[in-house]
């Protein structure tokens, strides 16, 4: 056997990773070597990379641990990469016009996205806390990063600063947790500290899940660790505002899902009480918090607040249905929040985006297309059927029926008739207020984003069993 056959086997669960990885560092070779005109070229390679890269994970099978068993590549890791590589390649597209018009169209950006999106894979096939960490952090110092992408803007500046200075408080969180599992344990490896908690669960033990579960609720902006969320969605570039509500939030719940029912199955009963908490919060803070915002940034940061909060039911039921209910609801999820965005992102009068729920005014009446599509994507975000958001909400709250946890579901039911208001009010003014001027046509990238969301959303219900299957299947790999 020659060395390459025999490192092949364990490169190949990691060759995503990889490409992206040698793909970025070639594009930041081509974007010094061509300057500021190699904008255009960069978007491009990105884009190209990222799809590439989706086809070579839905390419892979089986079950295989890799990296002396820090890495794992299974039908959880495969299903949950897929949508963080859509929502990456969907933020670029997004992106595109965006920055043009706002003038600060560099060759960082796409870069930057990958960098984050190889963080993000490495979180949803992390099977130990150091490789979680590490992902974690690649993926947050890019974010930073593009949260403040127009330096020239007060309000972008400041979000950055914000994410940056939160976001080091729970990494360091995060990190005493692993430590204190750790030194428990004597092990970072997930089966291993499964292993090590056959036994009865010391207070360390405890002490340790309640750090992780603080690191991952930041990263998940899950009450009570939200406080960054609404700065950071107004102040950072609105294509960076999509982004952040899309692909970082599937890997944070990947991460999530990936930690308690990977290395901490045998002590549910510590950490469901710290998930049904969380959930409940947030629920009720999104549903709440949002009645009052005028901002439709703002109003989108605690409607995802909210919706973390649904997801989180899903794993507080610490079932394979669970779980299950949990990569439908992401899935959905991702199609939701980038069909809204895309919407957001088309409206446009000259030098001036929209920022406020009053310049919709009238919209079905100026562009009764984009108006169809954003109230398909509001009433979906309320769960009514025969929308997908409906659905996605009715397999987190079965499962936790299932595992008894009724008073959840009620919650989660009557958090949603409260959350449904502020989405209808978005309808009620596209439709009954007085029209305003017109918009400028749609950008290209924009109307591909939202017509396959708008697909997603509202044919769902004719064709679930595909995705029903694949996260039956993602669940099934994890117990």
């Amino acid at each position: 056997m020659t060395p390459i056959q025999s490192v092949l086997p364990a490169i190949t669960p990691v060759l995503p990773e990889i490409v992206l990885s040698i793909g970025a560092l070639l594009l930041v070779l081509y974007g010094a070597w061509r300057g500021e005109r190699s904008s255009e070229g960069v978007n491009v390679g990105a884009l190209i990379l990222l799809i590439f890269t989706f086809f070579l994970v839905v390419s892979q099978t089986g079950n295989v641990t890799t990296l002396n068993g820090a890495f794992i590549a299974d039908p959880f890791a495969r299903v949950m990469k897929a949508l963080i590589l859509i929502g990456s390649a969907a933020t670029i597209l997004l992106s595109r016009d965006y920055f043009q018009r706002e003038r600060i169209d560099r060759f960082e950006y796409p870069i930057l996205i990958v960098l984050c999106t190889i963080g993000m894979l490495v979180m949803a096939s992390a099977n130990d806390l150091i490789s979680l960490y590490l992902g974690l952090e690649l993926q947050s110092l890019a974010a930073y990063v593009i949260a403040a992408f127009h330096r020239d803007d007060v309000k972008s500046t400041e979000a950055g600063l914000k994410y940056f200075v939160l976001g080091a408080l729970s990494s360091g969180m995060l990190l005493y947790g692993a430590s204190l599992v750790y030194g428990f344990t004597g092990t970072v490896s997930f089966p291993g500290i499964v292993t090590a908690l056959n036994g009865p669960t010391s207070f360390g033990i405890v002490l340790g899940i309640v750090f992780v579960a603080a690191g991952v609720a930041f990263k998940l902006a899950a009450v009570p660790f939200h406080m960054w969320t609404p700065d950071v969605y107004e102040g950072s570039p609105t294509p960076v505002t999509a982004f952040f509500g899309s692909a970082p939030k599937v890997a944070a719940m990947a991460m999530t899902v990936r930690v308690f029912i990977g290395a901490f199955p045998d002590v549910t009963a510590v950490w469901q009480q710290i998930i049904v908490f969380i959930s409940i919060a947030s629920m009720a803070l999104g549903s709440f918090a949002a009645i009052g915002q005028r901002n439709i940034k703002r109003l989108m940061a605690y409607s995802s607040i909210g919706n973390v909060g649904y997801a989180l039911i899903g794993l507080a039921a610490g079932s394979e249905e669970g779980v299950r209910g949990v990569v439908i609801y992401m899935v959905i999820y991702l199609a939701m929040t980038l069909g809204a965005f895309a919407v957001l992102l088309s409206l446009r009068r000259k030098d001036r985006m929209f920022e406020t729920i009053d310049d919709l005014s009238g919209l079905s009446r100026t562009h009764p297309w984009l108006a169809f599509c954003l109230a398909a994507m509001m009433f979906s975000l309320a769960g009514i059927p025969p929308l997908a958001g409906f659905f996605a909400k009715f397999y987190v709250f079965s499962a936790a029926i299932q595992a008894g946890l009724v008073t959840l579901a009620v919650v989660g039911v009557v958090t949603s008739v409260v959350g449904a208001f502020y989405y209808l009010r978005l309808v009620k003014v596209m439709y009954f207020d007085e029209a305003k001027a017109p918009y400028e046509r749609i950008p290209p990238g924009s109307a591909i984003v939202l017509g396959v969301s708008s697909a997603v959303v509202v044919l769902f219900f004719l064709i679930p069993a595909p995705l029903v299957a694949a996260a039956g299947d993602a669940a099934k790999s994890l117990f």
